[in-house]
């Protein structure tokens, strides 16, 4: 590692707390869990064993966390229209929360969406994905761009911006296209309507990029400059393929085996040729566009869940 790298590697460490998971679990401060062990089943992934103990030891500091930070803004926003002598319409917290292809961010996307509702300040808490915000498989096709699904480029990102924009207005009502993972395409004539929460999760690969490395960047207004609290999700390489493999396994006996999905072919390999065809889609384009285009915006976040094997959470870290 040459000089530059290492002062820059040693003012990331600097600007962060790191906490064990047992430092961390115990800063939850006797808040209560509010969700049953049939909660916690329908919100695991489908290669995750999400267990009583990790909700408890992760999850619920970091709700407290979050709710804290949403009550603080909440209370700038009724100091500044006090200031003001006015009353402006509700501006909704945006939490992002980014990461690679199966490290489980849809999972803590969907943990923290139920126990922040559970809290009594904010109990509207809306969850979007940005998946909905790709181009359909037409334009990508047509743009030959089928091959690099995930990458920046195969994202509407001037949509997903005015969607994070209209939300940050106060808009009442504001609309996001749908994706469905079943047919691999956006579905058309559907939207799911965001109306007023308090709270909006947004999770995807893209949420903290700030560049699709086309010419004049300048001043381009990026996600990222929406979102009031970052977090990113992450694992080592060798790990996240690992669960790359067993998730297409999975879904090669379930959802691949529906007529109607984009992979029912995969359904019909054996599992020596999925096992190598899976492989092959990691080390092609997912394990690329997480090297290239996720990895190096962990940094960016306000906060980081380092898992380890079996999807658990082994450390937190969290920008001073």
């Amino acid at each position: 590692m040459n000089n530059n790298a290492s002062f820059f590697q040693q003012n990331i460490h600097n600007a962060y707390m790191h906490f064990e998971r047992n430092q961390w679990s115990e800063l939850r401060d006797n808040v209560k869990l509010t969700l049953s062990e049939d909660d916690i089943k329908q919100l695991q992934g489908i290669n995750e064993s999400l267990s009583m103990e990790e909700v408890v030891d992760i999850y619920l500091p970091l709700s407290r966390l979050l709710n804290l930070y949403v009550g603080a803004r909440q209370y700038r926003h009724t100091v500044r229209d006090k200031f003001l002598n006015a009353h402006n319409d509700k501006v909704p917290y945006i939490i992002g929360i980014a990461g690679s292809v199966a490290v489980g961010k849809s999972t803590s996307a969907r943990i923290l969406q139920a126990l922040l509702s559970r809290w009594p300040e904010h109990p509207k808490v809306a969850l979007v994905t940005t998946d909905g915000f790709l181009h359909p498989n037409q334009e990508l096709v047509a743009r030959n761009l089928m091959h690099k699904k995930g990458f920046p480029e195969s994202f509407n990102t001037k949509a997903l911006i005015e969607f994070v924009s209209a939300i940050k207005s106060g808009k009442k009502s504001v609309s996001a296209p749908i994706y469905s993972h079943l047919t691999y395409d956006i579905i058309p004539d559907q939207t799911l309507q965001v109306e007023q929460p308090d709270i909006v999760i947004l999770e995807g690969l893209n949420v903290l990029q700030t560049a699709l490395n086309e010419p004049n960047q300048a001043h381009r207004v990026y996600v990222s400059d929406f979102v009031d609290f970052s977090i990113f999700v992450d694992a080592e390489t060798d790990l996240l393929k690992t669960w790359y493999i067993q998730r297409f396994l999975k879904f090669r006996e379930g959802a691949f085996t529906d007529p109607n999905s984009y992979f029912h072919g995969y359904s019909k390999m054996s599992k020596r040729e999925a096992v190598e065809i899976a492989s092959k889609i990691w080390d092609e384009i997912n394990g690329i566009n997480l090297q290239e285009n996720i990895r190096p915006t962990r940094d960016r976040a306000n906060l980081i869940l380092k898992k380890s094997t079996n999807h658990q959470v082994s450390c937190v870290k969290l920008r001073k």
